[in-house]
């Protein structure tokens, strides 16, 4: 490294640090060295600081202490690149610190289009995305592109490869200019300015806490973790000041490489770590080629972008040009395998009128069938298949789907429509992306897309002929009746030691891996995270223990762990990696359970905000007590019978209740404890203490306080 990039970094370093000292001598005057500070929303108080020493920061004063310690060990002058490293390091302290004292009190300090600091929800909703590969990577671009257009075209080349992008400095105003989408629907998130890049280290940090399992303050264990499982990179744009070089030095020091459009000589150049390329159409490959992540680019003859970016996509009923299904008009969605002679590869047909057709603001139906032939295609695969149609059209930008087979929702919108977009591009994304996704099982696509009313309803009768067969095929699929369950190790390259076991009725942890789906994932990658378990014999048919299990667990979490029981939450419980969708928790005194969700960020009755729960069982620890689990476990026959099944749950968000409502009745009543039993579960609107809701539990003679005792 040149001495003149680690002089830079210094008296950056030394800036940095000069300015958290001021402002944090400021706030404590101001508010007292007792005042409390940390973050909003997070398990993780100030993450920086819990990864990379450990120290317990809960006050202002506390952070004096820090300051001192990163004067006195990082700033160091002598030109070497340890330490320009550590003066990266101190410059991550000092933006730490700056950011959160921006939190002190009530404090809201980022207003649109900034989102400052990305709470631990966002995290883990991203969760699996990031382990699956849907995204990529994460790309933080920082600074002022040569121009708007350039920045802009810039962003949604990322976009467009299912990049997370962390926008910071006026690269978010250029975007903005040019009608880039940002926010958190487009995986692309505006920080802010200045030290508020430090939003995506902080996040990166808490991948390593939270799905890694990293303790805190190992220092090394997490500088290891990010550089060889957090696929980040950093794209500097303008003019590289002193400060700016401290910050990238901080980059450098996680492990993640810089790409800046500076034409920097070759002495400031250090290969694989900090390279220019001034050629903006030359930028993004470079970075994803030092990151060493390699893209499946596939080519879809549509006139919008295409993209995970888009997934999360609003479109309201003003913006559309037109709508289909929904309940307004007649819609439905069917995958069916059929045989090589009934279907032409690549056909796409349009049944009934096209977008031109369609005047402004208006409603049509529309049905969706995709045939699929495939020597290895399985006729338990098509629902799985099917689903996956939500995801493709979602991808597009400017279409929006909701639901699914016929009860499916979509609009496209007036920009799309502008842009050229035709109801038969539906079948050139269909096309491409189930080809491209599921070579292994599919061979040949046709895709009939129907607008004709008539000819609608009476395909319609077909798909619902097909639902009803795999409705009564599904629901002769439980654990005691197939002899396979599946692995998911999938999370593993967040969560080393994490083993998810899905079978028939108990669904992923995060919720989108259904038995079925690891079948036919197992099918398409014979080799990949989702492996074949026979269950031989069973120890335990009550807590849900079998040899095989336990022996296929003890190797895939490199040996960390040795039983699993899948049918309790209070002895030796499946693992958790982080991106759970709701989390267990045992509430003592009313003899039952509690249930939270991520999209709950509200305080629950065992004193814990999910944020802080999930930071107790994530990492891929057996928590007994403690449990992270999908939604649709709750309604499943096998919910934890061995501690009493459904009668355990007395408080979960109203929210989740209401999500779950029909088929928590249903199981209920199955399960004799009448139709009523939900309205007996407490939720926010009792009370978030389990000294608030026991009266209520009483009232309502919820049966969990008669079972017999958790604890």
């Amino acid at each position: 490294m040149s001495k003149q990039i680690c002089e830079l970094a210094y008296q950056g370093a030394s800036t940095a640090v000069g300015v958290a000292e001021k402002l944090l001598t400021e706030a404590i005057e101001k508010h007292g060295a007792e005042a409390p500070v940390k973050y909003p929303d997070t398990a993780y108080k100030l993450p920086i600081v819990t990864a990379l020493s450990g120290e317990e920061i809960l006050t202002l004063g506390d952070l004096v202490p820090v300051l001192n310690r990163i004067k006195t060990n990082n700033l160091k002058l002598e030109p070497v690149l340890e330490n320009a490293l550590l003066a990266g390091e101190a410059t991550l302290y000092a933006g730490e610190i700056i950011e959160a004292l921006r939190y002190i009190g009530d404090g809201k300090p980022d207003e649109a289009p900034y989102t400052g600091f990305l709470p631990d929800p966002i995290l883990r909703k991203f969760g699996v995305p990031l382990v699956d590969g849907t995204i990529p990577g994460v790309a933080v671009v920082t600074g002022k592109a040569k121009d708007s257009k350039a920045g802009a075209k810039l962003i949604k080349d990322l976009q467009s490869k299912g990049i997370m992008v962390m926008l910071v400095n006026d690269i978010i105003e250029q975007c903005i200019e040019e009608n880039i989408k940002v926010g958190v629907d487009y995986i692309t998130f505006p920080l802010g300015k200045f030290t508020q890049i430090i939003h995506a280290v902080n996040f990166a940090a808490r991948a390593g806490l939270a799905f890694g399992g990293i303790p805190k303050g190992a220092r090394e264990q997490m500088l290891d973790y990010q550089k060889r499982r957090v696929p980040a990179f950093v794209i500097a744009l303008g003019e590289l000041d002193a400060v700016t070089v401290a910050i990238g030095a901080g980059a450098l020091f996680m492990g993640f490489p810089i790409v800046t459009d500076q034409a920097l000589p070759p002495e400031l150049t250090i290969p694989g770590l900090l390279e220019p390329q001034p050629d903006y159409d030359k930028i993004v490959p470079l970075a994803l080629e030092l990151r060493d992540i390699k893209l499946k680019i596939v080519d879809i003859p549509v006139p919008i972008t295409v993209g995970p970016a888009f997934e999360g996509e609003t479109i309201r009923k003003a913006d559309a040009w037109v709508e289909f299904g929904g309940g307004r008009t007649t819609g439905f969605e069917l995958v069916r395998m059929v045989g090589p002679d009934d279907i032409e590869d690549g056909k796409i047909q349009v049944i009934g009128p096209e977008i031109d057709e369609m005047p402004e603001g208006s409603q049509f139906p529309l049905g969706i069938m995709v045939d699929i032939y495939g020597r290895k295609m399985q006729e338990d695969f098509e629902g799985v298949l099917e689903r996956r149609i939500h995801y493709f059209i979602n991808y597009g930008e400017g279409l929006w789907h909701v639901a699914q087979r016929d009860l499916c929702w979509l609009r496209i919108s007036k920009q799309a429509k502008e842009a050229g977009f035709k109801i038969r591009h539906f079948g050139e994304i269909l096309l491409a992306k189930f080809k491209s996704d599921y070579p292994a099982i599919v061979d040949r696509v046709q895709v009939t897309l129907i607008t004709d009313k008539e000819v609608i309803e009476e395909k319609i009768k077909i798909a619902r002929d097909k639902y009803q067969k795999r409705d009564a095929r599904l629901k002769g699929l439980t654990d005691e009746s197939v002899e396979n369950f599946y692995s998911c190790v999938l999370c593993q390259s967040f969560a080393p030691n994490h083993v998810c076991i899905v079978t028939p009725e108990r669904v992923g942890l995060c919720g989108a891996v259904s038995w079925l789906d690891a079948k036919a994932s197992n099918e398409i990658t014979p080799t990949g995270p989702n492996q074949p378990i026979p269950k031989g014999e069973c120890i335990d048919p009550v807590k849900g223990m079998w040899k095989n299990i336990n022996n296929y667990l003890y190797t895939a979490s490199n040996r960390t762990l040795e039983e699993v029981n899948l049918y309790t939450l209070m002895d030796r419980p499946m693992t958790s990696c982080g991106c759970f969708e709701a989390i267990m928790a045992v509430l003592p005194s009313t003899n039952g359970i509690m249930v939270t969700t991520r999209e709950y960020t509200g305080n629950t009755p065992c004193g814990m905000t999910f944020s802080t729960l999930a930071g107790t069982c994530g990492g891929g620890v057996q928590t007994p007590g403690f449990m992270g689990i999908g939604r649709r476990y709750l309604v499943s026959s096998k919910f934890i019978p061995a501690d009493g099944g459904l009668a355990r749950i007395v408080w979960m968000p109203k929210e989740l209740k209401e999500f779950l409502r029909d088929d928590l009745v249903e199981q209920a009543v199955k399960s004799g404890l009448g139709a009523d039993f939900i309205d007996k579960i407490a939720d926010e609107t009792i009370g978030i203490t389990e000294e608030s809701i026991l009266p209520f539990l009483e009232e309502k003679q919820h049966p969990a306080l008669k079972l017999e005792p958790l604890i």
